[in-house]
């Protein structure tokens, strides 16, 4: 004689209430990331030095470069905004990239992923939530170094979309540098260490490229150099998207060049996060 109620086993999956299909949940590791990225974006919001890092550096930069650098390289200040810009933009991310990994080797030095590990969540999250809040700052500092360059007199020469595209495609390059500067962060233990050695990085691929100045101004033994770093790439890229120009070519190369960056520091910066926490 059978019982009231069989019973059955517990499925895997959740079931809509209209037609029954499964709703699959988004992986744990995407759920705590996005977690932890507000929890970022939280702290630079609180954080009177964070928020000045994202809103005021950006716009000193364009300043300094365009009214000290303007006219000696291009006669006049309106001529080199419409130059500099862009590059000046790459460049600021570029030089932001490293407080990832500074910020990372901080938080290992005072014990904070510790504190993480005991929590019910997956063990990724951390490293994916520091990157992604990042990015938000790289994002907002983008957008900040835009406006003020309206203000002085920069003019786009593309439309809406193509200024979405720039701005898109220098996290993609933020997004890639990165993976490079976290696993800077797990083989470094001093926050100031990385800091050091990021400036030995950022430095030569930022000035050694064509953001400030076009190569066939440079010595043939420089312009070699120069033309093959993906930095002055992204620079060609973002100038063609704001005010005109060739795309396509600079902007696959840079593409390519953030991929490579990827695919070989993020699997040795997730090992390195492992092994140190």
């Amino acid at each position: 004689m059978s019982t009231a109620t069989d019973a059955r086993p517990a499925t895997s999956h959740r079931t809509g209430s209209a037609g029954g299909t499964p709703v699959r949940r988004i992986p744990s590791a995407l759920r705590h990331g996005a977690t932890l990225v507000w929890r970022g974006v939280v702290k630079t919001i609180n954080s009177p030095e964070a928020l000045i890092d994202v809103t005021l550096q950006p716009i000193i930069f364009l300043l300094l470069f365009v009214y000290v650098f303007g006219g000696a390289i291009s006669g006049d200040t309106g001529t080199y905004l419409q130059f500099a810009l862009p590059g000046v933009l790459v460049q600021t991310v570029v030089f932001a990239s490293a407080g990832t990994g500074v910020a990372l080797a901080d938080d290992l030095h005072t014990g904070i992923f510790d504190r993480f590990r005991s929590l019910p969540i997956s063990r990724t999250a951390p490293l994916l939530g520091a990157i992604g809040a990042d990015l938000v700052r790289y994002l907002a500092s983008g957008v900040i170094m835009l406006v003020f360059g309206v203000i002085l007199g920069f003019r786009f020469a593309t439309g809406p979309v193509a200024v979405v595209a720039a701005l898109g495609l220098v996290m993609v390059f933020a997004f890639a540098l990165c993976w490079v500067f976290t696993a800077l962060a797990m083989v470094v233990k001093e926050p100031r260490s990385v800091q050091g050695l990021g400036a030995l990085i950022m430095l030569p691929i930022t000035f050694g490229s064509n953001v400030f100045v076009p190569a066939s101004t440079m010595p043939s033994w420089l312009r070699w150099f120069v033309e093959l770093n993906p930095v002055s790439k992204i620079a060609d890229a973002v100038r063609g998207l704001l005010t005109g120009g060739p795309v396509a070519a600079p902007a696959t190369a840079s593409l390519i060049a953030a991929a490579v960056v990827v695919a070989i520091f993020a699997p040795l910066a997730v090992a390195l996060y492992q092994r140190r926490t």
